[in-house]
């Protein structure tokens, strides 16, 4: 059984979001789960999401939405890319289409600008670096994801030195 995430999205990403001082000045624009104005356009690999406007290191930039579902769940789901596992018993399945955070696409260390953080059950993209205007959006997936999903293919991220061995 999963539960919708935009019921608990309705009750504050935006009060987070004024707390800390990091909402774009054009917040009345913006879905309740984007804090900064992004595009999805044709990126590194396929569909990526790109900065609509300039952002400053630290700022969130967009969360991760999509159906709750359990870990047991998404042990059984085959082919979805698209699972962030937020603690051992609860996962965001972010495949749809809704959650356009899924378009940031992966870049190793050296060249990603942006970082998933986890708090409170919720997935925020945030900025580690100034990203420009029309820049892609990157961030590392990380090591388990690399080796299961990027590693046969091949990285395709800019970077000089791929974070998870050469091999790919």
């Amino acid at each position: 059984m999963f539960k919708k995430q935009s019921k608990v999205l309705k009750q504050g990403s935006k009060t987070l979001a004024k707390k800390i001082g990091k909402l774009s000045p054009n917040k009345k624009q913006l879905p309740d789960h984007h804090f900064k104005i992004v595009k999805v356009k044709r990126g590194l690999e396929g569909m990526g999401l790109f900065a609509g406007e300039d952002i400053k290191k630290g700022e969130m930039i967009i969360e991760y939405i999509g159906n709750i579902i359990t870990t047991k769940e998404a042990n059984e789901l085959k082919e979805n890319q698209y699972l962030f596992e937020i603690n051992t018993r609860r996962t965001i399945d972010g495949s749809p289409k809704w959650n356009i955070a899924r378009y940031c696409n992966h870049a190793c260390e050296e060249e990603a600008n942006a970082e998933s953080d986890i708090k409170k059950g919720r997935v925020f993209v945030i900025a580690v670096k100034d990203i420009k205007e029309g820049d892609e959006i990157v961030y590392d997936y990380g090591e388990e994801f690399v080796k299961e999903h990027i590693a046969p293919h091949g990285c395709r991220c800019r970077a000089v030195k791929h974070n998870y061995g050469e091999s790919y």
